[in-house]
């Protein structure tokens, strides 16, 4: 697994075995994901969300503690995931970074607490899965605008984004911070410690 510019954030790139048959691969691997992350991803909910061109759903978070941390990928068609750091006092707070996930590659990316996820479906359908470690809960889940000029998150210009009602009325990464709506990032960093105490013991 690789992290990204953005720390809590890794990208996983499988191995394929293919033949005449098809394809096999081990798309998730708790040993190894807890050996890089540092602690286990515990599943408490599996998320599977189908998508036509251009649909956009996020920037979504949720409050640290617990959060909610989520490894994704792609069985069906191509999306645009987007990772932005929404950590009030982290170095790259602000900072956002994308990955092309798709039924090719097969490549998932491990989204940690306190970060924000967005994705774009960029082909006609994209099946998207995604596993959680905390079940959603709607008085902790929050959004940030995902077409926030501020953010300046680099959309395909030629597919137009398609916003649920809930995530177009989302504020910007300002609005929200004014709101005390963000992750504080040594929150965060408490949050992640704990949870690695807690798989080490």
């Amino acid at each position: 697994m690789k992290q990204l510019s953005i720390a809590h954030a890794y990208l996983h790139t499988p191995g394929l075995h293919t033949d005449e048959r098809g394809t096999f691969l081990e798309w998730y691997r708790a040993d190894r994901m807890a050996e890089v992350v540092g602690h286990r991803l515990d599943l408490a909910q599996a998320n599977c969300s189908v998508s036509r061109r251009g649909v956009l759903r996020g920037v979504h978070f949720a409050d640290v503690p617990p959060g909610q941390a989520k490894y994704v990928t792609c069985v069906s068609g191509t999306v645009l995931d987007v990772v932005v750091d929404i950590r009030v006092g982290s170095p790259t707070f602000g900072r956002w970074e994308a990955v092309e996930l798709d039924d090719r590659t097969r490549r998932g990316l491990y989204v940690g607490e306190g970060l924000g996820h967005a994705f774009m479906a960029l082909t006609d359908q994209a099946t998207v899965i995604y596993a959680c470690s905390e079940p959603y809960a709607p008085r902790r889940e929050h959004g940030v605008h995902p077409l926030d000029p501020a953010l300046g998150i680099a959309w395909p210009a030629d597919v137009r984004p398609l916003l649920s009602p809930k995530d177009a009325a989302a504020p910007t990464l300002a609005e929200a911070r004014e709101k005390g709506l963000l992750p504080q990032y040594d929150d965060c960093l408490a949050y992640y410690a704990k949870l690695r105490a807690r798989s080490s013991g």
